[in-house]
């Protein structure tokens, strides 16, 4: 049994915003719904929500497809984690722990985590992502055998008499961890405290130097996509992700038939499909549960919401929301024509 642990208890002070952090939206959706729907796919139970005491707007979003435990103090992502022992102990072999300000993470990379875990035998397994030296994530150190040894933060390398090697160290933490459920819940217990700069912690990552030190050996798995390991915790790196998931989604639809012909400026949400040999034009925004046929051109200067569009459809320059374009529709200010006489009962 595989439970899946999403840490969204942060408030994104940086964020600067009356929301937390988490519910800000990438790619059309929350943060967190991304989070929770690739977690969704892997646990073999309602994914483990830690969330901050008097928290709704997570709750409101999700429901009940999820538990939720309350972390009383911000006190560290260790911390956070001890906070889901009630729930989970005993229960689950397997315990992976994210961040629920991850977006781009996909399912089919946590379950490769779990499966890198039960194949080598290890007390933990961790992602880590191929990064640049100026990077703020922890450092995956290995030993001469290529064994991980432990994860340095930045703050912490600084510190240490070998601070150039350690921060020219390329591969990088992304926070994500799968656990041996039993080893995690009789371990996570004796992490130390750290002074940080809000005050105590307890680091989730010192349990990688925790498992090394009992010889139960720790395997990583490095990441193919680097943009599954971006978290969001400025409206800065909200830019990026969002760029990245853009980049995503269309490149998938650049594979399945779909011309785009200036995809920097093409914004396609999560939930809308496209049908095969469509162009879509710059400037054009498909989102929410909006469908578009075959063999039609959308744009330039089109938005698109929650909007159905037939086959061999040419719309240029609308706002069209909650509405059926049927097929054949030729659409674009002051015009709009439909065959057989038929006729759209909205406005141009």
């Amino acid at each position: 049994m595989i439970a899946v642990v999403l840490l969204a208890a942060g408030q994104g002070v940086r964020m600067n915003s009356k929301k937390q952090k988490i519910l800000h939206e990438v790619g059309g959706r929350p943060m967190i719904l991304h989070a929770f729907l690739a977690a969704g796919q892997v646990a073999d139970m309602p994914p483990v929500l830690v969330v901050g005491p008097g928290e709704t707007g997570v709750r409101a979003l999700i429901g009940d497809r999820a538990r939720y435990v309350v972390q009383p103090e911000p006190l560290g992502t260790g911390h956070a984690t001890m906070m889901a022992a009630g729930e989970l102990r005993g229960r689950a072999d397997e315990v992976i722990v994210t961040y629920g300000d991850m977006p781009l993470l996909r399912a089919e990379t946590m379950r490769r985590l779990a499966a890198a875990r039960r194949e080598s035998g290890a007390a933990v397994a961790l992602l880590s992502v191929w990064g640049e030296p100026g990077s703020t994530f922890g450092r995956v150190v290995r030993d001469e055998l290529g064994r991980v040894r432990e994860i340095v933060e930045v703050a912490e390398a600084r510190r240490r008499p070998n601070a150039d090697e350690l921060l020219d160290i390329r591969e990088l933490n992304a926070g994500v961890y799968c656990f041996d459920g039993e080893w995690l819940w009789a371990n996570i217990g004796d992490l130390p405290v750290r002074q940080a700069r809000q005050g105590r912690e307890y680091y989730l990552t010192d349990m990688i130097e925790m498992a090394v030190a009992q010889r139960h050996g720790v395997a990583a798995v490095l990441v193919d996509d680097a943009d599954e390991g971006l978290g969001a915790g400025t409206r800065a790196e909200m830019v990026e992700v969002e760029r990245a998931f853009r980049r995503r989604v269309n490149n998938h639809w650049l594979a399945h038939g779909v011309t785009l012909v200036e995809p920097d400026a093409t914004y396609i949400g999560p939930d809308a499909t496209i049908g095969r040999d469509t162009v879509i034009w710059p400037n054009t925004f498909l989102q929410g549960r909006t469908t578009v046929g075959e063999d039609c051109a959308i744009g330039p200067n089109a938005i698109l919401r929650d909007t159905t569009v037939g086959d061999r459809c040419r719309l240029e320059q609308l706002f069209l929301e909650g509405d059926a374009v049927p097929d054949d529709t030729t659409a674009r200010p002051g015009e709009w024509r439909t065959p057989l006489s038929r006729r759209w009962s909205g406005e141009v």
